[in-house]
């Protein structure tokens, strides 16, 4: 018999879009909690505008990236500019235990549904805001994705090689920080409700969420007044450090070495060739002095090997090693992935049985059940409208002649697929 899991019980109206609101509440329904998404066909979230596109052919219920935020979850679709929308989403507020949002901020107050106002329908109500910057300061009305907050807190000034210009980090690296955070403090939100009956406000700054993962080198610079470079794949308290040729097209294994004894049992691990036995190489310092020639060096020993075998020969002898994986290594090679099924294979509405990921912690008296893929908009209308909400058919047929309810004919032109 299944377990009830941890969340259960807990309902979520969740108006966030793109990343790392919908993370959350992602989070929350892979572990049992009623999550429904709110979205609109005439507006889509723009995730559903970007790739990957099934068979590569655009639409906004065609494309992995916009649904992967949304495994377990029911979407309903409603027009928020229209009045009877409104109507709609405050009885689903009613309805909530938490309230989830990441526009711009005003943006729900414009529809009546900022906390003020949703705490006035349901006096314990839990609701959070994530954006970019935060609800206040004067940044607070920055709109932009996780990538130029990535910029904005950092990571591009100290990421890429050092006679280059900054790198722009793949994907929206600020994204994948948020949730974790806005997540403990739900958390914690539900436990202080449960102790005293009171709701909360929670408001996020993603740019503020970054920046902690800066903390050692905005350390440095505050103590030492040293600001952090480009430093490619150096590292200043490692060497070697890189990432090293092996058999094959494009394939690699990062290795680091942060001690003599790491460097001892690297050296053994090649045989102790005559060149490990170098002066130059004898200390830190002096590898450090000669990384150049030294990366040249374990590259002519790593280039004829496979990448996984000399995984596995490094760290038998103590060496932190580990393959550069590709995607397709991690969907559909990488044996530990597999093994703790964290790819489920889910039937999509649209794109057929597709891989979704599980979540990357385990429960051991909840295990996560999950069993529902990421929706196409308004999949869920019947049940959200119906059995959650309690309208009568005639109300939805009413909604849907009056574009209450959206439909894929609402689509814009430019984002339907062909």
């Amino acid at each position: 018999m299944q377990r009830k899991q941890v969340f259960e019980g807990l309902k979520v109206a969740d108006f966030a879009w793109v990343g790392v609101g919908p993370q959350v509440g992602r989070e929350l329904a892979e572990h049992g909690a009623t999550v429904v998404r709110v979205e609109s066909h005439r507006v889509p979230d723009s995730l559903r505008t970007f790739t990957p596109y099934y068979e590569g052919r655009p639409g906004v219920d065609r494309t992995m990236f916009g649904v992967c935020f949304n495994t377990q979850k029911y979407s309903m679709s409603v027009d928020l500019s229209k009045p009877k929308g409104r109507d709609i989403a405050r009885k689903l507020v009613a309805w909530a235990d938490l309230v989830a949002e990441s526009f711009t901020p005003g943006t729900m107050a414009k529809w009546g549904l900022d906390y003020e106002s949703c705490k006035k329908i349901k006096p314990d109500i839990i609701y959070y805001s994530t954006c970019q910057q935060g609800q206040w300061g004067p940044y607070a009305n920055f709109g932009a994705y996780g990538q130029f907050t990535a910029a904005m807190a950092g990571y591009s000034h100290a990421t890429g090689w050092p006679e280059r210009e900054p790198n722009v980090t793949y994907n929206n690296y600020t994204d994948f920080i948020s949730p974790w955070y806005l997540t403990i403090a739900v958390i914690g939100a539900l436990l202080y409700r449960r102790k005293t009956g009171k709701g909360m406000y929670m408001e996020q700054g993603q740019y503020q969420a970054g920046v902690t993962f800066m903390g050692p080198t905005i350390l440095d610079c505050a103590v030492n007044g040293r600001v952090a470079g480009r430093p490619g794949n150096r590292d200043p308290y490692a060497v070697p450090h890189g990432a090293y040729p092996c058999l094959g097209n494009d394939r690699w294994v990062a290795i680091a070495v942060r001690s003599d004894e790491e460097w001892r049992a690297l050296c053994r691990a090649m045989g102790d060739p005559e060149w490990t036995k170098d002066p130059r190489f004898a200390t830190f310092l002096g590898r450090k002095e000669n990384e150049q020639e030294l990366d040249g060096l374990v590259a002519e020993w790593t280039k004829d090997f496979n990448d996984r075998e000399l995984m596995a020969l490094l760290q038998a002898n103590g060496v932190s090693a580990g393959v550069v994986e590709t995607c397709e290594d991690l969907v559909e090679v990488d044996p530990q992935l597999k093994h703790r099924e964290h790819f489920r294979r889910l039937p999509h509405r649209v794109m057929g049985m597709r891989a979704w990921n599980a979540p990357a912690y385990r429960l051991s008296k909840t295990p996560n059940h999950i069993w529902k893929a990421g929706a196409v908009i308004g999949e869920d209308n019947e049940f959200v409208y119906k059995e959650i909400l309690g309208y009568s058919d005639d109300d939805v047929a009413n909604f849907l002649v009056e574009g209450v309810i959206t439909t894929e004919a609402d689509v814009p032109a430019a984002l339907r697929g062909k």
